[in-house]
C-alpha cells in the first residue's frame, strides 16, 4: 500500500513528525520501562500543549533528561532544573521539570516494589490491551473510567502532571488501549500485537528487556 493510500486516524495529518509517530508507534504495547518513562515524561510535559509540539521537543527531552533514564533523572538536582530552564529544546516550566523528577523517583519505587513498572501499569489490564472500534474521531473518549482509577493511584502515590485525560493519552501511546480507527490502516496490525502479550495468573512474565538496567 503506497503512502497516498493508506487511511490514517484523523489527527496524524500534516507534520510529517506526527504521521511517523502514528504510523509507528501510536498504540503500540510497550513492556519496557524505558520506553514507559520517555512516555511518562513526555505526556506530562505535555499538559495544556498539543502534542505536535512536544514531538517536536522530543530529541531535545532526550538530551536534556540522559535519554530518559530514570535513574539519572531520578538524582537530578536545583543545578539541573536551573540547567533545564535555560535550555529552549524543551518546554521551559519548572512545576514540569520539577515533576518530571520527582516522577522518575516514584517511578523507581513502583519498579523495585514490583520488579518492574511494567508489572505495575499493564496490571490494571492484566497485561492485556483494551481493545476499542471507533468509527468517528469523536467517539474517541478523552478518558475512560480505568484512566481515572490509574490517575488517582498515581496521584496517592505522588505524580504530578498525571491527571485522567493524560493518563488516557499515555495509555493510547503505550498501547494499554487501542484507539486507532476501524477504518485505519494500523488499526488490525496493532490489534493483533496484543496477542503477543505474556500473561501468566493476571500477571506479565518477567520480560528482559523490561527490567531497568
Amino acid at each position: 500500500m503506497c503512502e497516498a493510500e493508506k487511511t490514517r486516524c484523523g489527527w496524524a495529518s500534516g507534520l510529517d513528525l506526527a504521521v511517523r509517530y502514528h504510523d509507528q508507534e501510536w498504540g503500540v504495547p510497550r513492556y519496557d520501562d524505558p520506553g514507559q518513562f520517555e512516555f511518562l515524561t513526555l505526556e506530562s510535559a505535555q499538559a495544556g500543549l498539543s502534542w505536535n509540539t512536544i514531538l517536536k521537543k522530543r530529541e531535545g527531552y532526550r538530551h536534556c533528561f540522559a535519554g530518559f533514564d530514570p535513574k539519572q533523572v531520578a538524582g537530578f538536582t536545583v543545578k539541573d532544573v536551573e540547567r533545564l530552564m535555560a535550555d529552549a529544546s524543551i518546554v521551559r516550566n519548572r512545576k514540569k521539570i520539577e515533576s518530571a523528577i520527582s516522577n522518575a523517583r516514584i517511578f523507581l519505587d513502583l519498579a523495585a516494589k514490583h520488579g518492574t513498572f511494567c508489572k505495575w501499569f499493564w496490571g490494571f489490564v492484566d497485561g492485556q490491551p483494551v481493545q476499542n472500534a471507533w468509527k468517528d474521531m469523536r467517539e474517541v473518549p478523552p478518558t475512560s473510567p480505568l484512566s481515572d482509577a490509574i490517575a488517582k493511584e498515581m496521584k496517592k502515590l505522588g505524580f504530578k502532571f498525571m491527571g485522567s485525560t493524560i493518563v488516557y493519552a499515555h495509555m493510547q501511546a503505550t498501547g494499554m488501549v487501542n484507539d486507532h480507527l476501524t477504518s485505519c490502516f494500523r488499526y488490525d496490525p496493532v490489534r493483533a500485537l496484543s496477542k503477543g502479550a505474556a500473561i501468566r495468573k493476571g500477571r506479565l512474565q518477567a520480560i528482559a528487556s523490561c527490567a531497568l538496567p
